[in-house]
């Protein structure tokens, strides 16, 4: 389990006698994206000479608006412990988002002409670098006041299961959140529970009243098993005297869970046990992220597109585009396209993946092969839609319809788009897959790389594929 969820649900509660700084300062954060995108035009007018005037005005509350949407208030949990890299990354590529959006609208009501270029570019570079300073030093003043160990406040855990001693470890690791776990309560002997240095044993569920009440505890976790719900309502009588806040604690841990989060439909609370990482604002990133640079790529490298189909089109006979059906997102079949590099191109219900010294390989497909040159084309898959720069490999659909009878949790990788790379393919699992454990080696790549996706990933990814083509020769 992740140290850093991407999902919290629940925002910090601040105890009774708590400064109120520390509130005013989360609000802040929340706040300062959306004042500082609709303030910052003003005083660069000034320093610009420009006039501040009604079309500046209009573009001031539209900025505001928009970053509202684009940037929403962060979960209190999760601007409290992010990382302090995380946190400027996040925020960075979301105001990447934000004018990438004002220029599309700008651009298609051709209003962009209105405004100060110095202006407009000023406070596209300008803007962002103090949002990330100043969202830094609140978060390190909002940490420096929730660690006063006087104000944290204090909870016990009824039964103590994975999921609790899981928590408490967390808990004990982030006392910015200002909570401390007392210790656990259950019937069993300590000797079964197999409690770890963070799960002190107070007693059994029978004492959970009187110690609430004599200890003034703030906040009480049920990790009871749901058949014992009998159990947990005489418990929740028994509470029924005390102003201690109450949460039930869901045990998911023997499940194998991807994006898990909570959420809520129609006002019954639910948790995602298996679900895709790019949902709300994640998948419009990773979407801006994927266009921007598969264009930008194309049109750098098209003289290099052209002078590859070229070749292939005069070394042997056939097209220079090879076309094949794979899976894609939710599993649904796409067509991926390739540089041909082969004699023959295969896609029915059996397909023979390439191996070392292939003789249905060209002599410019070798090559192409070896530095990976004949994926390229699948920037026009990700313009399209149907892939993206970075997930998991998409395999012809032959292979998925073998390797899905034979490994475990294969199909979930379709959860997410295909991509021309992955964290699999630079971890070392690339070529040909001879036997199943290396088909499983990549599915377990995959599948962590779903439970661990940012942006920050996909372009480290990015990053190392290109020192990956260069040193393995495992690509044939």
């Amino acid at each position: 389990m992740n140290d850093y969820p991407h999902q919290v649900s629940q925002p910090i509660i601040f105890k009774r006698g708590h400064s109120l700084v520390a509130p005013a300062l989360l609000w802040l954060m929340d706040a300062l994206p959306a004042v500082l995108a609709g303030v910052m035009f003003y005083p660069l007018c000034r320093f610009f000479d420009v006039e501040f005037d009604k079309p500046f005005v209009v573009l001031s509350i539209l900025a505001a608006t928009a970053t509202l949407a684009v940037l929403p208030p962060h979960n209190q949990s999760t601007q409290v412990i992010s990382p302090p890299l995380e946190l400027a990354t996040n925020l960075l590529l979301r105001w990447a988002t934000l004018v990438a959006a004002l220029l599309a609208l700008g651009y298609m009501t051709k209003y962009s002409e209105t405004y100060s270029r110095r202006v407009v570019v000023t406070w596209v570079l300008v803007t962002p670098v103090l949002l990330v300073m100043l969202s830094l030093v609140l978060q390190s003043l909002t940490r420096a006041l929730l660690q006063d160990a006087a104000q944290a406040r204090r909870a016990i855990v009824i039964g103590c299961t994975t999921a609790s001693m899981e928590l408490t470890r967390r808990l004990s690791l982030h006392n910015e959140l200002g909570i401390s776990v007392a210790g656990f309560f259950d019937d069993r002997g300590s000797d079964r529970l197999g409690c770890s240095k963070h799960a002190q044993l107070l007693g059994r569920f029978s004492d959970v009243a009187a110690f609430v009440n004599a200890r003034s505890i703030d906040m009480i976790f049920f990790a009871i098993a749901p058949g014992q719900v009998a159990r947990v309502r005489e418990l929740m009588n028994q509470l029924g005297d005390t102003t201690a806040s109450i949460y039930f604690l869901p045990d998911v841990s023997g499940f194998d869970a991807i994006q898990q989060r909570t959420s809520e439909i129609l006002g019954f609370p639910v948790v995602a046990m298996r679900e895709t990482p790019f949902h709300g604002y994640r998948g419009l990133v990773k979407r801006l992220m994927d266009v921007a640079i598969a264009s930008l790529a194309l049109l750098v490298l098209s003289p290099l597109l052209l002078g590859i189909g070229w070749a292939v089109r005069r070394g042997s006979a056939g097209p220079a585009l090879f076309r094949q059906r794979r899976y894609g997102l939710d599993g649904r079949e796409i067509l991926v396209y390739k540089f041909r590099t082969m004699t023959v191109w295969e896609d029915g219900a059996f397909v023979t993946q390439a191996s070392r010294d292939d003789r249905r390989v060209t002599p410019i497909g070798k090559h192409l092969r070896r530095w990976s040159l004949d994926e390229l084309p699948q920037l026009i898959n990700v313009l399209q839609g149907t892939m993206s720069l970075v997930g998991p490999r998409p395999h012809a659909v032959a292979h998925n319809e073998e390797y899905r009878k034979l490994i475990k949790r294969y199909m979930v990788r379709h959860k997410v788009l295909p991509g021309i790379t992955g964290l699999a393919q630079v971890r070392g699992c690339r070529g040909e897959t001879t036997r199943v454990e290396d088909m499983e080696a990549r599915v377990v790549f995959d599948l962590e790389y779903m439970r661990n996706w940012s942006p920050l990933l996909d372009l480290q990814i990015l990053v190392a594929t290109v020192f990956t083509v260069i040193k393995t020769d495992r690509a044939y």
